[in-house]
């Protein structure tokens, strides 16, 4: 039996790339979900190919640093299924590249405001939701910049070092009440987002692929099955753990 038979699983930032993945891999594994983002044409696309293969999936709007979005995005989840058992918090934003005493005010703070503020927001609707059936399990998109200094990219890397932090303390606040919380930290992984940084300079990828221990950039679909591991049983007993999947980048 699919590991997430009968579950209902939301997905932010499921328009394209990780959260695509991911929203595809959950609805695999049996769970009926519920598809956000701001890009509805990329939403509705993601709720195309998992209906296609048989999966049940929707499409909510939602801009996560707007309480009132995320609060009609947790309402619509549970009134349309009826519960919400697991919930990835990934929708995100890159910013800009520049110094830190270059970097612009309101990229800034849109960048917290999505990054971070968005996943507590989340969180804040989603926990009350989970401890009043018994129980669920929240994964967060931190990333590799959430562990280590990431240059010309200060409102992101102060963002994922937040969804750490956030990640953490929820995870012992809650952890005896059958909540777990736990974050992805990708590395490199080819989407839409990282793909104008690695166009920014001639023979950037390449670089990048030899930094990798593995020798590769990895794909979204690695991420996802992490993510989807961390709802899963198999994880009952995995709570605050903020994984890496960098393919050995913070190893070294």
């Amino acid at each position: 039996m699919p590991a997430l038979t009968g579950r209902v699983a939301l997905v932010t930032g499921a328009a394209s790339g990780i959260g695509r993945a991911t929203a595809l891999a959950f609805a695999r594994e049996g769970a009926r979900v519920v598809v956000s983002d701001v890009a509805a044409p990329g939403a509705d696309e993601t709720v195309r190919l998992i209906t296609a293969k048989g999966g049940e999936a929707c499409f909510v709007r939602a801009d996560v640093a707007h309480e009132a979005d995320v609060t009609a995005l947790i309402d619509e989840t549970v009134r349309r299924f009826g519960r919400l058992d697991c919930a990835f918090n990934n929708a995100g934003v890159p910013g800009e590249q520049a110094r830190t005493a270059d970097y612009g005010a309101n990229t800034w703070a849109r960048v917290l405001a999505v990054n971070l503020t968005g996943v507590w927001l989340c969180m804040r609707a989603e926990i009350p939701r989970m401890l009043a059936q018994g129980g669920g399990a929240i994964v967060n998109t931190a990333s590799v910049a959430g562990l280590q200094g990431f240059p010309r990219h200060v409102a992101y890397t102060v963002s994922k070092h937040g969804v750490v932090g956030l990640t953490r303390t929820a995870a012992l606040e809650y952890a005896r009440e059958g909540l777990r919380i736990n974050a992805v930290c990708p590395g490199y992984i080819r989407t839409g987002m990282t793909g104008p940084f690695l166009a920014s300079q001639p023979g950037l990828e390449e670089r990048v692929s030899q930094i990798e221990p593995i020798g590769r950039i990895g794909t979204p679909e690695e991420v996802a099955e992490a993510v989807v591991w961390l709802c899963s049983d198999a994880a009952s007993f995995v709570t605050g753990h903020i994984m890496p999947v960098d393919g050995g980048l913070t190893a070294r």
